[in-house]
């Protein structure tokens, strides 16, 4: 019998992707990483309620203290981030370097099982001809979380099954009422994990970084208000800045050395090219030309025509057909062929503004 390690959070697609394998007669162990202390589906409650789901199926479930990987990787680099003007984007950081990687080592070493299965909405499949893994949007383009999943390396991804990348979220609900699990209707979880166990945002940042008053000014130095701590705001904010203007105010820079923040018209917002680095190519392997791809630089944003420049030291260039607004350094650029995860990096910074 196959054997498989479904990472459960507590939430309904976890616990559908468990009960698909199960069903499929895979040989199922329920392991649920013990990610931070406090409510949300990654804390106590989600651990209850994979433990349930766990009982539900008839299968064993493991829970692993990750709590120090977790602040080390994700909350240290964060708080470091936001420090020092950036927006880092953490679920992708935190797939790579604490659930899959660490599920996959645990699933090998401690139980001698080589797959891993998890409740993203992505696919993956082999290509014998370029010798890769392929991984690919899902079919529910409304719930696709391939983007998150740009950093995973072939080695992960050989290792790792989707079972809901073929399903649509109503199909997923539909599935888990059908066969009576109880997160069935539970509510779909709406922000980042340290969102939801600290209320927001800000006060997550705010128990990690003391606000430092200073400036909001224009690209000509012009002072034209007070901020609270670059770490409350980030690039193409428009509300929120407490300015009275002829016209609207977008950020477009966080000067962490001047400590401040930097405003500017839509125009001024929107750039025509940015650098990348920590650059993971993953359906294909590194190209010695640029290619052309469409891009997207947040997770829910639309894919953007542009060439790939690929550079040296896992670094590239993106130009695009048209100026992008608010292009985030420390979010992430993933690049597509159709329904097909070409690659993807961190969003060093911007170039040319748009024209």
């Amino acid at each position: 019998m196959n054997k498989v390690v479904v990472g459960l959070s507590g939430g309904v697609d976890s616990s559908v992707a468990a009960a698909i394998l199960h069903q499929q007669e895979y040989e199922v162990v329920g392991l649920t990483l013990w990610l931070m202390k406090g409510k949300g589906q990654c804390c106590s409650e989600g651990m209850v309620d994979a433990a349930y789901i766990c009982e539900q199926l008839g299968i064993p479930h493991r829970i692993v203290d990750s709590r120090e990987v977790f602040q080390a990787n994700i909350v240290d680099y964060l708080v470091a981030g936001y420090s020092n003007g950036i927006t880092p984007l953490p679920c992708s950081q935190c797939n790579k370097t604490v659930k899959f990687g660490p599920m996959v080592k645990y699933a090998q070493e401690q139980l001698g099982i080589d797959q891993i299965a998890t409740g993203h909405y992505a696919r993956v499949n082999y290509d014998p001809e370029l010798g890769r893994y392929q991984l690919r949007r899902a079919v529910d383009s409304n719930k696709d979380q391939s983007y998150f999943l740009y950093d995973l390396t072939q080695d992960l991804l050989a290792a790792s099954m989707f079972p809901l990348g073929k399903y649509t979220k109503s199909e997923t609900r539909q599935i888990a009422a059908k066969l009576g699990l109880k997160t069935a209707d539970k509510p779909e979880s709406q922000d980042l994990c340290l969102i939801e166990s600290h209320g927001s945002m800000q006060a997550f940042l705010d128990k990690y970084i003391t606000p430092q008053k200073g400036e909001i000014v224009n690209q000509e130095g012009k002072v034209l208000g007070q901020h609270d701590g670059i770490h409350h705001y980030t690039i193409g904010q428009r509300k929120g800045l407490g300015i009275a203007a002829p016209e609207a105010l977008y950020v477009i820079g966080l000067d962490a050395v001047r400590n401040q923040v930097v405003v500017g018209d839509r125009h001024s917002a929107s750039q025509l090219d940015c650098t990348i680095g920590r650059v993971n190519w993953v359906s294909i392997s590194e190209p010695t030309t640029p290619i052309r791809a469409e891009v997207q630089v947040r997770y829910r944003s639309s894919a953007v025509p542009a060439t790939v420049i690929p550079l040296a030291a896992a670094r590239a260039k993106l130009v695009f057909d048209e100026p992008q607004f608010s292009i985030t350094a420390g979010q992430a650029a993933v690049w597509y062929d159709g329904d097909r995860l070409l690659g993807g990096g961190i969003i060093e910074g911007g170039g040319e503004m748009g024209r």
